[in-house]
């Protein structure tokens, strides 16, 4: 905050905040004739859109005071915006002006009375938040001069002798010294103290209260040639403190943090062992290894650190050489495999206990995210040193071992032929060779910061200390400091580059190095030429896929486009004269369908932007060292393509190779935002023939991840969250909780993990089979992993969790590895478990459910048979089915199927469609308990269900409970099961038994829970905040219930739709990190007696037996059976077409306010679920008075309804928008002195709940005169004008 003040008028206190499009109306209201004159006429928003950077003051009214827009080229028509530097270089002497420390003044506009104070602290703003710029330019037409405001802080630039300057412009231009010089560092003195103690004290107090008022004084005088002190100071006065020292315990942090980038901070030493022992050659008649066995690590190449710092002598020259050595340093033909590489070991041969954990604990594996995969081999970071991992990173100086697109974190099953199969198939984890530490003999190559302070004021000029302490270092190559996991990144630490953390490690604490060259700032971007090929060839030597990153470098080099006609667009990023960066890209042909499949519009105005300047990232690779300039990297490949916008796809690990080998995984990931998938109508092509969406929206093509970047988020630093944040458990509550977190565009979240057994679902190919066998809830379909990828930003830890130390913070998984947190979340859900027979002796008489010697519902301890098999997630699906495809479908046997749930219905179909007879299927249903509904909780669907089951041949039994398995005489197979019921006991063969008879909590996960001493009632005990007794362990899902002091125990997480509260817990959880977001009050204690309501539907699909295709769709509630629900007054009514018999049921509730609250549908043909679930909360005047026309007997069948083009409106995403928008329209006031109409509403309600026609005929007529319907009207026009990409089936007006 600071203030601004008009000659002779009111001091205002102004804020300065990046500007947003919505502020264009009100920064045209400032624009004069002067403004013209010097900027001429612009598009105000297209200013703002394009702009690298602008900047909005704001007083604490939020009223515009000023505005400046900022681009990276000068606004004239007589330079190319790629080719500014030898335009201005003709005329001035700009040998110091680069890129990288330019920017050009497009737009100011201010309050007339406040524009000089306005002009300065805009001016103060862009300085501060660009710390390398030093130049700013304004650009103006010949003959006109600035205005004042402009032309106290711009001055003329000096020509170049002889040179008559450009033709019709003038050039201006305002220096950082002038605005916010770069800070003077010199070595400290002991008068330094009385300035740096207010400076110490306003930020914390620990260091006076530990080692005394005096210590700043103390740890001044006690310099010497190993510790340094160093100052920044401002007009003589200390503003900041830097303590810094060569005793640095190299080896302790190579045991805690992955130092193989660096060479272990130390010298190069003949000694050094960077390579694992090479294995001896097989004998030729031992069979060569598959190619899906794991890659040992001996295969790394050596860590160019250690030949970069071979040279020590630190000059210029020797600072050349560095990079020189550093880009080409020689690699073996084959890099180490990325962590998310394609590997795939041998399925788990460990038994499975009846707990579901697995026995083999040496599988453990992990698999890194794939925005650090350039940073190398890091997945070790996450586990104990007992466990398994990968090998150390590669070489700093080159691209770390990155697996191209086509492969990176693929997970194929393994080759076999077809007589050894795998008791297993589908996905299994990476197998990750055995632990290799490379061992570094040479001295320390680094110092440490061990103590850095600065006035907030000056924090963004922090990295002016970073030349200074080199020079007391001069035999050092790398500076490190470390800080606590919860503390922020500050400004200093934007320049450096994290190392990733090993565990357990000693120092709980992040790591940051920064390289000596990384103080170079001769980094510059150009078009590639061919004489860069051999320099692009040393750089990508360990990038996986680099055979087609150089084919399409030959290519431009050859045509510069493809042959067939796309424009092929290569820079080079160059840095001594060595290539430290490359990145190709084409035009973004498919920019229709992503505008249409994804919210780009999130972050553009896509309008704004013509279709040539959307560009496609194909390959971007970048030095480590020079990470730091990733974004502004980007920013030049955006002005020298003449681009506004690119995008670079991620797509699934199962996708063709030949969909993906046009791609290499970029290291600029972290750099881009990721963009949401949005949810698409399903048309009725056939219906709509020419009147349908354009083929380059509607095609369909490969799913998969979209990410973005555009001129105005290059200069919009993330916030980077260093926190330990451990999600145990991959169920919809959990990956709602991580894409909500990495979906955030302006955070950074480094140390997200999820452990889960089977790691992150959708890894596998489509398989419609697999993905019918049980029931869908439809928050996250298969395609919808494709669209998020998750991997991209989450580190993956397969296992299942054991324990929890709430002490030491961290997570056991099975085997013993540690996963350290500082914020955990447990949404593991519940699972299908081993049912535990009764124990009844069925050979006795009057044996029956109510006289059983054990409880049905008890959990089964033990080993569970090896054919009592349970399904759920995909992997164990695709199990169950490989097992019944090859061990039971051309066997003899029968198939129990023991279960009531909609998951045993799917089953069955899904073992019918797999080709087994029906009368080889038993569907043995356990009796409901008192008062409880069917899954179904509807009559004729069950009678539909019952039918097509007999039909199909399947015997099935109801009211039965396990009683033994092979009549009580054990073994580890089961061969006979018997039954229990009311009447007579049943007793079957079998030879495999599935049971999906209840879901009940983990027992390992219960276990953890209950010995880290968390309340467990039943089920996890949380507060209305997600919290457990612990604050730093929250928990969501069905895994949990509420306290019982909020008296509502039979609400749970699981009556409501778990995306949603993921949502929600995400939400929760963001007010720690956010810090746009207010901190989130505690609730008040009448607040806090009540447990939170979720308003999204609780969705139920599935292939029922006979192929039908079900879908329910119902408010959440508690489980009550449909005639008891129907019997209450204010239940509203029911609208059917079709029948069960017929294959076309289709079932609406519309409640008491006409709003539609329930949906069934059982169809033998297929349903658009996707366009029904629109349905639900929509009022049926929206469907264009669906009661009245049912009731007028005009609707027979609701099928062909929703599907005639009228109602695509509703289904489309923005609907709700659309609806939100008319409804702010009935709750504003015409005029201050009118009452709104949602405000007339509430009196006449007030004095009685039932209006009569006469007040309604007023609110008419209001609604009318009060201009609201016309507001209506035309908002509905712009919603279908503006998404008619979507929707051209609607006629526009004058179209008719």
């Amino acid at each position: 905050m600071t203030s601004v003040s008009s000659p002779g008028g009111p001091t205002e206190v102004i804020n300065a905040r990046r500007t947003e499009s919505l502020d264009a109306p009100r920064i045209e209201q400032l624009s004069t004739s002067a403004t013209e004159q010097l900027f001429g006429r612009v598009n105000v928003v297209s200013v703002i859109e394009k702009a690298n950077l602008a900047v909005t003051l704001c007083n604490e009214q939020d009223d515009i005071l000023g505005h400046a827009a900022l681009y990276d080229y000068p606004n004239t028509s007589e330079a190319d915006q790629a080719e500014w530097q030898q335009w201005l270089s003709q005329n001035y002497n700009t040998a110091d002006c680069t890129p990288l420390n330019s920017l050009f003044v497009h737009y100011f506009v201010a309050r007339k009375e406040y524009a000089h104070g306005c002009a300065q602290e805009i001016i103060r703003t862009i300085f501060n938040a660009v710390p390398d710029l030093h130049f700013c330019f304004l650009v103006v037409p010949q003959g006109v001069f600035p205005e004042p405001a402009l032309s106290a802080i711009f001055k003329p630039m000096e020509k170049t002798e002889d040179a008559k300057g450009p033709d019709g412009c003038s050039i201006f231009v305002s220096h950082r010294h002038e605005q916010a010089p770069v800070l003077h560092v010199r070595k400290a003195r002991v008068e330094d103290h009385d300035d740096l103690t207010p400076i110490f004290n306003r930020q914390s107090d620990v260091l006076s209260t530990k080692y005394g008022d005096y210590f700043l004084a103390e740890l001044i005088e006690a310099q010497d040639d190993n510790n340094h002190c160093v100052i920044a100071e401002v007009e003589g006065t200390a503003i900041g403190f830097m303590s810094v020292s060569n005793e640095v315990n190299t080896s302790l942090l190579a045991e805690c943090f992955e130092l193989g980038p660096f060479h272990g901070l130390c010298q190069p030493h003949p000694d050094d062992i960077l390579e694992p022992p090479r294995e001896p050659t097989p004998p030729p008649d031992v069979p060569e290894p598959s190619e899906t066995a794991p890659t040992t690590a001996d295969q790394r190449p050596s860590s160019a650190a250690s030949q970069a710092s071979a040279k020590s002598k630190r000059s210029e020259t020797a600072m050349t050489g560095e990079i020189s050595e550093a880009t080409k340093a020689d690699a073996p033909e084959k890099a180490a495999p990325s962590p998310a590489g394609s590997v795939t070991g041998t399925p788990l041969a460990g038994k499975r206990s009846s707990k579901g954990s697995i026995a083999d604990a040496s599988e453990l594996k992990v698999k890194p995210k794939l925005s650090e995969a350039h940073m190398g081999e890091s997945s070790s970071s996450l586990l104990s040193e007992s466990s398994r991992a990968t090998s150390v990173m590669s070489e700093a100086s080159k691209v770390g071992s990155v697996k191209s697109a086509a492969s990176r974190a693929e997970l194929a099953p393994p080759t076999t032929a077809p007589d050894q199969r795998s008791p297993s198939p589908g996905v299994e984890p990476p197998s990750l060779p055995p632990r290799f530490t490379p061992m570094y003999k040479g001295g320390s190559n680094a110092f440490c910061i061990h103590l850095f302070c600065i006035d907030e004021r000056f924090e963004m000029r922090s990295q002016d200390f970073l030349p200074y302490i080199f020079s007391l270092f001069p035999d050092k190559d790398f500076v490190v400091m470390t800080v606590p996991h919860l503390v922020p990144e500050f400004p200093l630490l934007q320049n450096f580059v994290r190392v990733t953390p090993r565990v357990p490690s000693i120092l709980a604490e992040e790591l940051y190095v920064f390289h000596r060259a990384g103080l170079l700032k001769d980094f510059v971007v150009r078009p590639a030429t061919s004489e860069d090929t051999p320099g692009v060839e040393g750089l990508v030597q360990s990038v996986e896929g680099r055979e087609q990153l150089l084919k399409d470098l030959q290519q431009y080099n050859e045509a510069r486009r493809d042959p067939d006609g796309t424009e092929i667009q290569t820079y080079v990023g160059v840095s001594q004269q060595q290539v430290v960066g490359v990145a190709i890209l084409r035009i973004e042909e498919n920019v229709e369908y992503i505008r249409s499949h994804y919210n780009v519009e999130d972050f553009i105005y896509y309008n704004h932007h013509a279709r040539s300047e959307h560009g496609h990232i194909h390959h971007l690779a970048l030095n480590p060292i020079f990470q730091h300039y990733s974004k502004h990297f980007l920013k030049e490949v955006l002005r020298l393509s003449h681009k506004s916008c690119l995008y670079y796809p991620i797509y699934p690990p199962y996708a063709a190779k030949e969909t993906q080998a046009h791609h290499s995984l970029i290291t600029a990931l972290n750099e881009m935002v990721p963009v949401r998938a949005r949810r698409q109508i399903t048309y009725p092509l056939e219906r709509l023939g020419i009147n349908a969406p354009s083929h380059r929206v509607s095609k369909l093509q490969e799913c998969y991840a979209v990410n973005h970047i555009n001129r105005k988020l290059t200069l919009e630093p993330k916030v980077t969250i260093n926190a330990r944040i451990v999600v145990v458990g991959a169920s919809d509550v959990g990956l709602s909780y991580l894409e909500t977190l990495a979906f955030c565009p302006h955070l950074r979240f480094n140390n997200i993990t999820l452990v889960s057994t089977h790691g992150l679902p959708g890894e596998m190919a489509p398989d419609n089979l697999r993905d019918n066998l049980m029931g869908k809830s439809h928050c996250y379909l298969h395609q919808d992993h494709s669209l998020t990828s998750l991997r991209s930003w989450v580190n993956v830890v397969f296992g299942k969790m054991v324990a929890i130390n709430r002490q030491t913070k961290h997570v056991i998984v099975a085997g013993g590895t540690k996963v350290p947190y500082d914020h955990l979340v447990l949404c593991t859900g519940q699972q299908y478990q081993v049912p535990a027979p009764t124990g009844a002796d069925i050979t006795q008489e009057e044996m029956t459910n109510a006289t059983l010697p054990n409880s049905p519902h008890r959990r089964f301890l033990g080993e569970g048979p090896r054919n009592v098999l349970t399904v759920n997630d995909g992997h164990d699906a695709a199990s169950v089915l490989h097992t019944l495809r090859y061990d039971f479908l051309n066997a003899e046997g029968q198939l129990i199927v023991y279960g009531n749930t909609l998951d045993a219905y799917t089953c069955v179909q899904t073992v019918l469609a797999l080709g087994v007879a029906g009368s080889r299927i038993h569907l043995v249903e356990p009796p409901l308990k008192p008062h409880e509904p069917t899954c179904f909780n509807n009559p004729p669907v069950e009678q539909g269900v019952r039918s097509e089951l007999a039909q199909a041949g399947v015997q099935v039994h109801s009211g039965y409970f396990l009683a033994q398995w092979n009549d009580g005489m054990g073994g580890d197979q089961v061969q006979s099961a018997s039954f229990t019921s009311k009447a007579a006991p049943l007793r079957l063969e079998c030879s495999f038994f599935l049971s999906f008879f209840q879901k009940m909590v983990d027992y390992d996960a219960f276990k953890a829970a209950n010995d880290a001493c968390l309340v467990y009632d039943g089920k996890l005990v949380i507060d209305s905040t997600f919290h457990t007794n612990d604050s730093c362990i929250r928990a969501a899902g069905p895994l949990t219930k509420f306290a019982r002091r909020y008296h509502a125990d039979q609400w749970t997480h699981a009556n409501f739709f778990s995306k949603e509260v993921g949502f929600q817990l995400a939400a929760n959880m963001l007010h720690l990190f956010d810090p746009t977001l207010e901190n989130e009050l505690p609730p008040t204690p009448e607040m806090d007696q009540l447990i939170p309501m979720y308003d999204s539907a609780k969705i139920q699909a599935a292939v029922l037996p006979g192929g039908v295709n079900y879908l329910h769709v119902g408010k959440p509630n508690l489980k009550v059976p449909l005639d008891t629900y129907m019997s209450s007054g204010d239940y509203g009514r029911e609208l059917v077409t079709g029948s069960v018999e017929g294959g076309n049921f289709f079932r609406l509730h519309v409640n008491q306010y006409r709003t539609v609250e329930t949906i069934t549908c059982y169809s033998k043909q297929p349903i658009e679920n996707t366009n029904l679930i629109c349905l639900y909360g929509v009022h049926e005047r929206y469907l264009n008075n669906l009661v009245s026309r049912f009731d007028e007997g005009l609707l027979k069948d609701f099928y062909s309804y929703f599907r005639e083009p009228w109602c695509l409106a509703i289904f489309h995403d923005r609907f709700a928008d659309f609806r939100h928008e008319v409804r702010e329209i009935l709750l504003n006031r015409p005029t201050s002195d009118e009452e709104s109409l949602e405000e007339q509403v509430r009196q006449m309600i007030d004095e009685d709940m039932v209006l009569s026609k006469e007040q309604r005929r007023h609110l008419v007529d209001n609604f009318k005169d009060s201009g609201a319907k016309r507001s209506v009207e035309t908002r509905l026009l712009s919603y279908l004008s503006y998404n008619y990409y979507h929707l051209p089936m609607y006629a526009k007006p004058g179209m008719v």
